[in-house]
């Protein structure tokens, strides 16, 4: 699927959507691969991996396959990009998650119903925690990864109307003792974010590290939705 194909073919009067997007963090047998797409007027203008394996002989092919990748996404405007030799999984887990970021971009232009037809588009979404007069966006928003003395914290919020529907940790900590805590702290923060409406919740006790982690990540994600 072309990113910005069809987008400047699309209507008169079809809204001109910019923004950045975050794919899911795609696993590969290296380690997770997370790319961010910035759109301006409905073509990718940047792209980055947020998330990239490190450690050993990670660190010598993320920095040679990565720069390679970004520029082939800002070229082709498009996930249907080459593998980078060498890097096979990288490249793979790669275009997984930018084709995350630029269906995440459809659909949010989507939901503003702008008339652009498979433009990868960010909304011009209002200020998620405040509903403030600006247009009346959805979309779904995925923070930062946040790094604790337990493990990564990364939130996903949606928006519908100017308003947090829901609240997600896509990370959080595992393994041993973190999973209880994990288990028992997480609800009770997605809940707490969507009724809140912003970053300002309460640190859940017990779980202190994870719900500063959480916050910090969710404020990303807000600051994104506000555009």
């Amino acid at each position: 699927m072309k990113a910005s194909a069809g987008a400047s073919q699309g209507a008169a009067g079809a809204a001109q959507v910019s923004g950045t997007f975050d794919g899911d963090a795609a696993q590969t047998q290296y380690g997770a691969v997370q790319v961010r797409i910035t759109v301006s007027k409905n073509r990718i203008t940047k792209a980055e991996a947020v998330q990239a394996p490190k450690g050993g002989q990670s660190d010598r092919i993320t920095a040679d396959a990565v720069p390679k990748l970004n520029q082939a996404v800002v070229t082709r405007q498009s996930p249907d990009i080459d593998a980078v030799s060498g890097a096979t999984y990288t490249s793979a887990g790669y275009r997984k998650s930018l084709q995350s970021a630029i269906d995440k971009a459809n659909a949010s232009a989507g939901a503003q119903g702008s008339g652009a037809r498979q433009g990868s588009k960010a909304p011009e979404a209002s200020k998620a925690p405040e509903g403030s007069g600006n247009a009346q966006a959805g979309g779904t928003f995925t923070g930062d990864a946040a790094q604790t003395q337990y493990g990564t914290v990364q939130v996903r919020i949606t928006v519908s109307g100017g308003r947090i529907t829901e609240a997600e940790a896509v990370q959080a900590p595992k393994g041993g003792q973190s999973d209880r805590i994990t288990a028992d702290a997480v609800p009770e923060l997605n809940r707490a974010a969507v009724a809140a409406g912003t970053a300002d919740i309460d640190a859940v006790s017990g779980a202190t590290f994870t719900s500063a982690g959480y916050r910090k990540s969710l404020q990303s994600a807000l600051d994104r939705a506000g555009g």
